[in-house]
């Protein structure tokens, strides 16, 4: 009996690049490391390759497994390997694609190549493909698949099973059955598995889950797919405004879109523009670029701090230990607000919180702040009293206390705020957070500084 087959695992790092075997010239043991390895690490090490080196290396896939491999590549990447295909390998691959994975492609696409996309499709592929770009960006429908097998409510399971394997081959996926009445408007759903494990003669009627969970076209992307985990769905039906179907969205959309939307969201928590493509792939210029920009408006944040200290200036003459604190408290406070809204975007990212709790979220992050500042303090002034006296000590141990308080209560807040204000939550990063914590928490110190020590 033969043993089976293991791949690599998807985190084994290859032995030998397949980049330095194209660059090597070795084009017979390219073919091979293609042949040993999975799509996914095949179209991880195709990312990583310039374009010249990524066309070479993909001509040496036969068909079937380029379609799989083209599939799992970034829509960037997609655009960099037709643009080096000539038209009978080009026609084959966009053909050959699901209509959605295609729309999601030439949503990034150049103008030129969307025209050459359409122009080599077949009337059917180009239909599906241009109702697709009809939705909005970013919605369900630019994402669902219309390759779907619906069943009318009247069949046996026979009958229906008939229906699954005449139309099947087409579909993306027949695990998700839709059922549907004589307008097409969807009446509920039936698992493949129903269908299988049920006598030929049962109406479907009786198997159908009623009022499943579903989305209309224009509904946000992110948001279905966040209702698909909540719901642990593998499908989720698609209709329009009228309620008649018009596609699902399947589950390995919906991983990629909440991927997408949390890789966008860590980008601006950091403090930088979100990019599209492989990291590797990336120049150092255009890594710089999408940083810069930030990097420039947090700088310029950051002279209310210079600004803060100066005016305090003359306190800092008198009792110039105080000068030893700053970056402790300014990075304690920072951190502590940094913390929150982190939490805070986390939570409206997967609707824990709404827009509606904001008291509620202000209260609760207020007296965490509160909390985590008196554990600090304690700290604080077993610190101060090793290098200065007791008095400065109680200063640092108070202004940890209401610091951090502040710092969480304005890190918790301003995502809710932005959320109000129609502003993605993740713009107002953990960075600008912390710049605008430095700012005030110099603030709440040398006031403090002033109230305690009478300077």
């Amino acid at each position: 009996m033969p043993q089976p087959h293991l791949s690599p695992e998807p985190s084994a790092e290859p032995a030998e690049s397949l980049r330095d075997l194209v660059q090597g010239h070795r084009l017979d043991a390219a073919q091979e490391w293609l042949e040993t390895y999975p799509p996914h690490v095949t179209a991880d090490e195709l990312a990583r390759m310039d374009a010249v080196d990524a066309g070479v290396a993909f001509r040496l896939l036969d068909k079937d497994r380029a379609l799989t491999v083209f599939e799992e590549l970034e829509p960037v990447d997609q655009q960099q390997i037709l643009e080096g295909l000539r038209d009978r390998s080009f026609l084959d691959l966009v053909e050959g694609m699901d209509p959605d994975d295609r729309a999601r492609m030439l949503k990034e696409a150049p103008a030129k190549v969307v025209k050459r996309v359409l122009a080599g499709l077949s009337p059917n592929e180009r239909r599906m493909t241009s109702a697709l770009l009809g939705y909005p960006e970013g919605s369900v429908g630019r994402h669902m698949t219309p390759e779907v097998v619906a069943l009318p409510q009247d069949l046996t399971v026979e009958q229906a099973l008939r229906t699954v394997r005449a139309k099947g081959a087409d579909a993306e996926t027949v695990y998700t059955l839709p059922v549907v009445d004589s307008g097409r408007r969807l009446t509920g759903i039936v698992e493949l598995r129903e269908l299988v494990l049920n006598p030929p003669e049962t109406l479907v009627s009786k198997l159908v889950v009623t009022e499943p969970a579903s989305g209309y076209a224009t509904d946000s992307a992110e948001a279905a797919a966040r209702l698909m985990r909540e719901t642990n769905d593998l499908n989720l039906p698609v209709v329009d405004s009228e309620d008649r179907l018009v596609g699902l969205f399947t589950i390995d959309d919906a991983v990629e879109v909440i991927e997408a939307a949390d890789t966008e969201d860590v980008a601006r928590q950091a403090g930088a523009a979100p990019w599209a493509g492989h990291y590797m792939a990336a120049s150092v210029w255009q890594l710089a670029r999408y940083r810069a920009l930030w990097l420039s408006l947090l700088l310029v944040a950051a002279t209310f701090t210079v600004g803060v200290t100066r005016a305090f200036e003359a306190t800092l003459e008198q009792v110039a230990s105080l000068a030893l604190f700053i970056p402790m408290l300014i990075g304690a406070g920072g951190n502590a607000g940094a913390q929150a809204a982190t939490a805070c975007v986390r939570a409206l990212a997967v609707g824990e919180v709404r827009g509606s709790d904001l008291l509620k979220v202000i209260w609760r992050e207020c007296r965490v702040g509160l909390v985590l500042g008196s554990l600090l303090a304690a700290l604080g002034l077993v610190v101060g009293t090793m290098f200065v006296s007791a008095k400065i000590a109680l200063v640092v141990g108070i202004t940890l206390v209401l610091i951090c308080g502040w710092a969480a209560t304005i890190g918790g807040t301003m995502p809710l705020l932005a959320k109000r204000l129609r502003i993605d939550p993740a713009v107002v990063s953990a960075p600008m957070v912390t710049t605008l914590v430095d700012a005030t928490g110099l603030i709440l110190y040398f006031l403090t500084a002033k109230a305690v020590l009478g300077v």
